[in-house]
């Protein structure tokens, strides 16, 4: 079992405070506080680092599932949108956009279509958020 570690500290109350979130894996540390994650303030937020990692995970997972299916992915970008909102009864990531181009020679847009929902359906993030409506817009490009 792989097992993967980030720690963050928060010094102070919630809307004047600040806090700083690291990762074990790179060097440094990323900033946050109440306007980067509930207004439009500098910093970094906890589900700007969801949609990072999900962004990551689906690349990973897509280009295996091609690659298992015969195909050879040049370049897969993925950019994640998580939205944070508050529907009445708290915060909470309430939609995630998955949106993603690839390059893959040999591959037409409807198989190119079914095995990016593949790839949505079965990478991790995409399966630990899974109470939360993902949407995909999957495009094949030259």
């Amino acid at each position: 079992m792989l097992k993967n570690t980030a720690s963050a500290i928060w010094k102070g109350d919630l809307k004047n405070g600040n806090g700083t979130v690291r990762l074990n894996s790179a060097p440094g540390e990323f900033s946050y506080t109440f306007a980067s994650r509930f207004e439009s303030g500098k910093g970094t937020n906890p589900e700007e680092l969801i949609a990072a990692a999900h962004a990551g995970c689906f690349s990973m997972a897509l280009a295996n599932i091609l690659a298992t299916k015969g195909y050879k992915p040049t370049e897969i970008a993925t950019t994640v949108t998580a939205t944070l909102a508050n529907p009445g009864n708290g915060y909470l990531i309430t939609e995630i956009d998955l949106s993603t181009q690839a390059k893959v020679q040999g591959i037409d847009n409807e198989t190119f279509q079914a095995l990016a929902l593949e790839a949505k359906l079965n990478c991790p993030v995409s399966k630990t958020l899974a109470t939360v409506a993902i949407n995909l817009n999957a495009r094949l490009i030259d």
